[in-house]
C-alpha cells in the first residue's frame, strides 16, 4: 500500500454549471449538492481510504491553489499548479513525473475532482483490485461503467468481453474507445453488452504510462523529462511555467489511451455519474411531487414540471407554466434556458463575455 497514490485533477473552469460556477471558484470547488462538502472535498475522502493520505496529491490552476489547500488542508507541497490549461496530457505528465521523483515504484490513480459516487463501498472494492492489476503488469487500465441507459453524454469504451482477464473479475482488453453517440447507436451500444462509459478514470504504474508518453506523446514526454531533476526543489515553480509554454493542448485520450496496445478495462457500477451539467444533477437530485428539483431553495410551483431550480437563500420564487427548465439565480447572474438547450451554455457566455468582460463568468 505504501507505493499507492491518487492524482486529482482540479483545473476545470466548470463553465457548463454558470451561473453558480464561476472562474474565481469552479463546481468542483462547490457543494453543488448540498451535502456539507465541494466535490473535491468528496473525491478527496473517498481515496483517503484506499491509499496514504499524504500520497494523494492535486494538480490545478495556479488560480485554484488556495482553494485547494484551503479545502482540503493538505501540504502545499502536493498541491501542483499549472499556469495554462492544456488538457488532461500535460497535466497527467506533470503530476506523474513529480511523483516518480519521490517514489520510482508509484503505482497511481488518475481521477477528476468533480465525479459523483454513490456505492463507495463498492467503488473502493474495485479500486483496490484496479491497483493489484496495475502493479502486477506493464498496462495502462482505466475503469468503464456499466450502463444503464442509452446516455448520448459520455464517450464509451468496447471490452473485449471473450478475452477476460485470468484472476480479476470483469477485466478485459479494450478493443475500441468511442466518441458521445447519437441516441440510436447508444441503443445499440447498451443491447450489445460490451460498451461502457468512459468513467475518465486511469490506474497505471509510473514506469507504464511514462513509457507510453515517451512511445505516443514524445514532445510532451521530453519537455517534463529535461526538468526531471527539478521537480521537488526551488527551481520546479520557473520549469513548469516554460514547460506548459512549450506543451500542445491534447487528451490523454486521444494522445495515448486510443493508441496503445496493452490498455485495459475494469468494469463495474459504484453508482457513478460525472455531473457535467445541470441535467445530469437533476438526475441526482431529490423530486418534488411534480418531478422539480428544488436545491436548497424555497421556490412556489405551478403547473411546472420536470426543473431544476437554485436560488440564493434570501429568495423566493414563483413559477408557473415551465416545464423541463433550467433555473438557476446566483444573486448577481439568473439562468433561465430549456434542458434541451443546455448545451449552448458556453455559446451564451461567450456572448455574455464579449458584452460584459469576465465580470459574470
Amino acid at each position: 500500500m505504501n507505493n499507492r497514490y491518487v492524482l486529482i485533477m482540479a483545473g476545470g473552469v466548470g463553465s457548463r454549471f454558470w451561473p453558480l460556477s464561476r472562474k474565481e471558484k469552479p463546481k468542483q470547488f462547490l457543494d453543488i449538492l448540498g451535502v456539507g462538502e465541494t466535490l473535491l472535498q468528496m473525491t478527496f475522502r473517498r481515496f483517503k481510504g484506499i491509499c496514504p493520505e499524504d500520497h494523494i496529491y492535486v494538480v490545478t490552476s495556479e488560480d485554484s491553489s488556495d482553494i485547494v489547500v484551503s479545502q482540503l488542508g493538505i501540504d502545499r507541497s502536493r498541491v501542483l499548479s499549472e499556469p495554462l490549461r492544456r488538457n488532461t496530457a500535460p497535466c497527467i505528465a506533470y503530476g506523474i513525473f513529480r511523483i516518480m521523483e519521490q517514489d520510482k515504484d508509484a503505482v497511481i490513480i488518475v481521477t477528476p475532482s468533480d465525479h459523483l459516487i454513490t456505492k463507495e463501498s463498492e467503488f473502493k472494492a474495485v479500486m483496490k483490485e484496479a491497483y493489484r492489476f496495475a502493479s502486477e503488469n506493464d498496462a495502462l487500465l482505466t475503469l468503464g461503467i456499466r450502463p444503464d441507459r442509452p446516455e448520448t453524454g459520455y464517450g464509451y469504451i468496447q471490452a473485449n468481453r471473450k478475452l477476460p482477464f485470468k484472476g480479476y473479475d470483469n477485466l478485459h482488453k479494450v478493443k475500441a474507445f468511442t466518441e458521445k453517440p447519437a441516441l440510436a447507436m447508444a441503443r445499440v451500444f447498451l443491447e450489445s453488452g460490451d460498451f461502457f462509459w468512459n468513467s475518465g478514470m486511469f490506474i497505471w504504474k509510473g514506469s507504464a504510462i511514462l513509457s507510453a508518453f515517451d512511445r505516443y506523446l514524445p514532445d510532451i514526454y521530453h519537455i517534463f523529462n529535461e526538468g526531471r531533476e527539478l521537480f521537488n526543489t526551488d527551481g520546479e515553480n520557473d520549469f513548469i511555467q516554460k514547460a506548459y509554454s512549450q506543451c500542445s493542448s491534447i487528451s490523454v485520450d486521444y494522445g495515448i489511451m486510443e493508441k496503445a496496445d496493452n490498455v485495459y478495462v475494469i468494469c463495474t457500477d459504484p453508482g457513478w455519474s460525472d455531473l457535467g451539467t445541470w441535467s445530469s444533477l437533476y438526475l441526482h437530485s431529490d423530486h418534488d411531487r411534480n418531478d422539480n428539483a428544488v436545491l436548497q431553495s424555497q421556490v412556489f410551483t405551478y403547473n411546472s414540471e420536470g426543473n431544476i431550480i437554485s436560488l440564493p437563500k434570501n429568495k423566493i420564487a414563483i413559477i408557473q407554466g415551465l416545464d423541463d427548465y433550467i433555473i438557476i439565480d446566483s444573486g448577481d447572474a439568473l439562468l433561465i434556458v430549456s434542458k434541451e438547450q443546455e448545451q449552448n451554455i458556453k455559446l451564451y457566455l461567450d456572448d455574455v463575455g464579449k458584452a460584459t468582460g469576465d465580470k459574470y463568468i
